[in-house]
């Protein structure tokens, strides 16, 4: 894993708001992501969350979500081999060095699988959909396979991140209704990050981006994980927090439960492995 980062990485990232790694895993450790992925996957059926909350449905809505990506969330949590990649510490710490922060959470990782012909991901701000408000929540995005023009890469709008407030839209249909909360970046060049299997990005959880269609019969997957500074406290969105957890919170509590968001990284204890 190409896990070190260097002081023009980091000063890209906080500038720009996203960095490509390429080459990120060796092939062994991509032919390992990609069985553990797909086994996890596999096993979730059609459940998105591992307490089988929120299913794929048959409404109009949920045909259209299924047809942008199959989305299936927290791994980690009911899968051995996901919970052994997605607490490694050593993303923890890229994490961390890239946000400028002492440690990261888990807040929730993601598998987002492009099927043939899927339809394209609409412009959007991660951490404002989130139980917590950091303007130094980010997210990592690995290519499990070549994300390309074609088949639906990642798109950012570089620097937007520095005037984002936590407002955003939906995922809808229409790919530009972010655009209707901020007009003045409706003027700005977006920037594609096309990514080879086993390269990522990191991208700010308040940073600009969507991904294309898939005009191919081929898949996209992609494995993704966000994270969240540790300290981050509850801001009142319910997100994926089940509803037990949720009506137990209230806002300004400190959401510091291993159980939930594990502490995978902290300058105090760098090579601490979460059990």
């Amino acid at each position: 894993m190409r896990c070190e980062l260097t002081s023009e990485q980091i000063a890209f990232y906080q500038d720009k708001g996203y960095i490509v790694i390429e080459d990120f895993l060796t092939p062994e450790e991509l032919a390992t992501w990609r069985l553990r992925v797909d086994d996890a996957v596999a096993r979730r059926e059609n459940r998105k969350l591992a307490d089988g909350s929120e299913l794929d449905d048959d409404s109009e809505e949920g045909k259209y979500r299924r047809l942008r990506f199959v989305q299936r969330i927290n791994l980690w949590i009911d899968h051995a081999g996901m919970r052994e990649l997605i607490l490694d510490p050593r993303l923890g710490k890229m994490a961390s060095e890239l946000a400028g922060v002492d440690g990261m959470r888990i807040w929730h990782d993601q598998a987002l699988i492009k099927q043939p012909w899927a339809n394209p991901t609409g412009w959007h701000l991660d951490n404002p959909l989130w139980s917590y408000s950091s303007r130094d929540a980010l997210s990592i995005w690995v290519a499990l396979d070549d994300a390309t023009l074609q088949n639906g890469c990642l798109y950012f709008l570089p620097g937007a991140h520095k005037t984002a407030t936590f407002d955003t839209s939906n995922i809808g249909p229409n790919i530009s209704d972010l655009f209707d909360l901020y007009p003045q970046w409706a003027e700005l060049e977006s920037v594609a990050a096309p990514m080879k299997a086993g390269s990522c990005s990191f991208h700010n959880g308040l940073m600009p981006h969507g991904a294309g269609a898939n005009m191919t019969p081929g898949w996209r997957r992609a494995m993704t994980c966000g994270y969240m500074p540790d300290g981050s406290t509850f801001n009142g969105i319910q997100n994926i927090l089940p509803q037990d957890v949720f009506e137990s919170l209230g806002i300004g509590d400190v959401l510091d439960d291993d159980s939930r968001n594990p502490l995978i990284w902290h300058k105090s204890k760098p090579h601490a492995m979460p059990q």
